[in-house]
């Protein structure tokens, strides 16, 4: 099985990505400039320290923050620390509140949320949903690092739409990269990443709901693997609302 995080791009592909870096810097300082305060989610995943990056690059004003929903697996603590030691900020963590994880405990159980789509909803809810609204209060925009090819789920998003839940706008810088863009970018230009991914986990969150893929498997297909494809969202990002439109 070849290493899909060391691609080789040819000399059409690595001016693509050039083009596409200068949009996503060109996007990230507009961002910086007219929604202040703005912040990016990060999970720590691949398309994340990319933007880590550009925003630290490019000394931008945007903050960074991490959902710590208590079960992340151990290698996501220590990128935590290495990223900060790396680029010399800080990250904000987010973490569930206690009585929130307690009560699903309570209905569900602790690994509960293998039993039913409800319950693994429903600890979504406590241990990400709930604190990404803490974390989104007072902003004017937040910055994820989705991108189509992931899954059915982000065949369509946009590069910016407006959060309706939230309300604040809501931009996916990378929206149109490929993986192979993502990886070549990270590996030219040294950026501390995730060391599952290079075990074959091309999307990670909590430990108990992460999987490695096998050849041929959706990148996503780790996530969740005992549910369908179309369910595989934690509730983070609804149906994405273009600028302008209105439900």
């Amino acid at each position: 099985m070849s290493d899909p995080t060391r691609p080789s791009l040819d000399a059409a592909e690595l001016a693509a990505l050039e083009q596409k870096t200068e949009a996503a810097i060109a996007l990230l300082e507009r961002i910086a400039r007219e929604h202040v305060p703005a912040v990016l989610a990060s999970s720590l995943g691949a398309e994340d320290m990319v933007l880590t990056d550009l925003i630290a690059r490019h000394a931008l004003s945007i903050g960074l923050f991490v959902l710590d929903t208590g079960r992340l697996h151990e290698e996501t603590y220590a990128l935590i620390a290495r990223v900060e030691a790396h680029y010399g900020l800080r990250l904000q963590l987010f973490a569930p509140r206690a009585e929130e994880v307690e009560a699903f405990v309570a209905r569900y159980g602790i690994n509960g949320f293998y039993d039913s789509l409800e319950a693994r909803r429903a600890c979504c809810a406590a241990r990400k949903v709930q604190p990404l609204a803490r974390a989104l209060a007072g902003k004017r925009a937040w910055i994820t690092g989705m991108r189509r090819e992931q899954s059915p789920t982000r065949s369509d998003l946009p590069q910016e739409q407006w959060d309706e839940a939230h309300g604040l706008a809501k931009f996916n810088p990378l929206a149109d990269w490929s993986a192979r863009e993502v990886w070549a970018y990270l590996r030219r230009h040294a950026v501390p990443f995730h060391p599952l991914h290079e075990r074959f986990y091309p999307s990670i969150g909590c430990a108990p709901c992460t999987r490695a893929v096998a050849v041929g498997e959706d990148p996503r297909a780790g996530r969740w693997w005992w549910e369908h494809p179309e369910h595989k969202e934690c509730g983070l990002h609804r149906r994405p609302v273009l600028t302008g439109e209105t439900r």
